[in-house]
């Protein structure tokens, strides 16, 4: 049977090439995959575009990813958080490219690349500098913005149990990314807390389906981003 299962972080980005497209998961520490993170750190790749919820926090995880200068483009919601600064200085810089997106209509643009959906409309940035250069329709007498979806070439997830197969499921606020960045990605590569036997899962409870994951590494213990900030810790 198909055993997708790598033996280091390492090894499972060590196709990434420069230039690559690459989702990683997240809404906060419960779902970003940081070791995964800390290996394309260490890869050395670069003209990354990385579309996240954020820029990270504090010099750890997608932060430290962004510090190193791997990253040519953020797509995201959030560029500043309560523990950001290093993308700050960088976009400030004029050292990194940023496309803001709302929050609803990076998922939904996420959502409809996995769909195969090319573009959808809606009214969400309509009369504001975000839909500046967009397709604008009138749909029965209100105006709506045509969105394009988004693909990756690769994706970065955190889950919380999975089997060799690749079957997933996740941490709470982990889902909010983590399964829709599965779908649009051409290779998705998981570290999971867990690796468990196939059939140890119960089938309603599986978020992920094998189907959309190409490789999975287990990281038992995890490393908890706020708790690195707090302690002042910088990757590498």
């Amino acid at each position: 049977m198909i055993d997708k299962r790598v033996v280091t972080v390492a090894c499972a980005v060590a196709d990434i090439p420069n230039g690559a497209v690459v989702m990683i998961g997240g809404f906060g520490e419960a779902g970003s995959p940081t070791e995964l993170i800390h290996a394309l750190i260490d890869r050395g790749v670069t003209d990354l575009t990385v579309i996240n919820n954020n820029t990270g926090n504090g010099e750890v995880g997608l932060a430290a990813l962004i510090g190193a200068g791997q990253v040519r483009k953020m797509i995201c919601s959030y560029p500043r958080s309560s523990h950001s600064k290093v993308f700050q200085e960088l976009y400030r810089a004029g050292k990194i490219d940023l496309e803001i997106v709302p929050q609803g209509t990076l998922a939904e643009r996420i959502r409809a690349g996995g769909a195969g959906v090319p573009a959808f409309y809606t009214a969400t940035t309509v009369g504001t500098p975000l839909a500046k250069g967009k397709e604008l329709r009138n749909i029965n007498g209100r105006d709506y913005v045509l969105e394009y979806s988004l693909t990756a070439d690769y994706a970065l997830i955190k889950s919380e149990k999975g089997d060799r197969l690749g079957n997933l499921t996740y941490n709470k606020t982990a889902r909010n990314f983590n399964p829709i960045m599965c779908t649009a990605a051409a290779i998705t590569i998981v570290q999971s807390r867990e690796i468990v036997e196939v059939g140890a899962l119960d089938a309603e409870s599986i978020i992920t389906p094998n189907i959309y994951v190409d490789r999975i590494v287990e990281v038992s213990a995890p490393v908890t981003e706020s708790h690195l900030i707090a302690e002042g810790i910088r990757y590498p």
